[in-house]
């Protein structure tokens, strides 16, 4: 196992539990008792050779269709939008199947260029990742809908995809959805009005609320009190909307200042480092086999999941974008977003390990052959 990635991974989840101990101390041992099992999960995972996950492909993405089409029937919204249908179940299970989906589509995916190569093949690569964003974006969940549509992209790169077909293809999607898109908007103005709301930010009218301040306003008076080395997690503090989930990086702000957010993209940056070191090594094989493209499309597209969301989430916290509803992976608290990350790494860990024993003995580094 990669030690980068487990490293990223328990500051992750160590600053994600101590982050939801200051916004809620009730849910501090439930989280704490998640993460140790988003752990296990990993550990367990990553000793599973990349062509187990290709060949759980199929089953894998049509079971999250089955899961994405079956939440619109007897799915069901939060109190701040019960206007939607994201979750299945309810308490202490409920379950969200647009998390699953996005590994689904990374499996589904990657079998599929690792299989059939890349050319001639976006029509069917193309309806797969409409179908899956259809679904989602159906429920609706604007947030993830952009989310897994680009993560489709990402992975189409990654197979070898030419760019120009690429911008051509979402040329044709463009003006596909045009018609569309107002209606929708019409029909979940919600969406409309909240993207209106952010652009509006800081004016005095009737989308602010006390004392000029929204819940990114109160974010960023958090991360601001946090200073260099933080408040603590007992500190006093003024509880608000979203602090544990979606804007867990305040309350990581709050607690542990501007370091516990360094080490928060400083985990993410070895994300990253580890999955691009997957695709560099998979290039010096020769001959390049179906398993190893698989296995580094993978890593790529599990790369893009985990960091992707991070970086929407940390934009909106920043008043970059507009509020969104995307968790900041294995930070925030919620189950089905830290399993389905969790699973994401495991995918990671794999991929480097079968390419590292797929490079001839002279150009394996001692590093390498210690990793091994």
């Amino acid at each position: 196992m990669s030690a980068n990635l487990l490293l990223a991974q328990v500051i992750l989840l160590v600053l994600g539990t101590l982050a939801v101990g200051t916004a809620d101390p009730e849910r501090l041992p439930d989280q704490a008792i998640k993460a140790v099992l988003a752990m296990l999960l990993t550990a367990g995972l990553a000793q599973l050779k990349p062509k187990v996950f290709l060949k759980l492909a199929t089953p894998a993405w049509l079971l999250s269709l089955v899961l994405l089409a079956l939440v619109l029937f007897i799915g069901h919204g939060t109190a701040e939008s019960p206007g939607t249908k994201r979750w299945l179940f309810s308490g202490a299970v409920q379950f969200q199947p647009s998390e699953f989906a996005k590994l689904g589509l990374i499996l589904m995916l990657s079998s599929f260029f690792a299989r059939r190569g890349v050319y001639r093949k976006l029509i069917s690569a193309t309806t797969m990742i409409a179908l899956t964003t259809l679904l989602i974006v159906i429920e609706p969940d604007l947030g993830t809908t952009v989310l897994m549509f680009s993560l489709g992209i990402v992975l189409m790169y990654a197979a070898g995809v030419r760019f120009t077909n690429i911008t051509a293809l979402l040329f044709a999607l463009a003006l596909l959805a045009l018609p569309v898109l107002s209606l929708y908007l019409e029909r979940h103005r919600y969406i409309l009005e909240r993207f209106l709301s952010f652009l509006s930010r800081g004016k005095d009218d009737a989308t602010t609320t006390v004392q000029g301040l929204d819940q990114i306003g109160f974010a960023h008076r958090d991360l601001t009190f946090g200073g260099i080395w933080g408040q603590g997690p007992e500190a006093p503090r003024y509880p608000y909307f979203a602090d544990h989930t979606d804007l867990a990086i305040a309350s990581v702000g709050f607690s542990t200042g501007l370091l516990g957010v360094t080490m928060v993209i400083f985990a993410y940056w070895l994300v990253v480092s580890t999955a691009l070191q997957v695709g560099q090594l998979a290039a010096r094989v020769r001959p390049m086999t179906p398993g190893l493209h698989g296995a580094s499309i993978m890593a790529t597209g599990a790369m893009y999941m985990i960091v992707g969301q991070a970086f929407v989430n940390l934009a909106v916290a920043a008043g970059i974008f507009p509020v969104t509803g995307v968790p900041l992976p294995l930070v925030s608290y919620g189950f089905s977003s830290m399993l389905s990350m969790s699973i994401a790494l495991a995918i990671i860990h794999s991929a480097l390990r079968e390419v590292r024993s797929a490079l001839p003995e002279e150009e394996r580094t001692p590093e390498l052959a210690a990793a091994d």
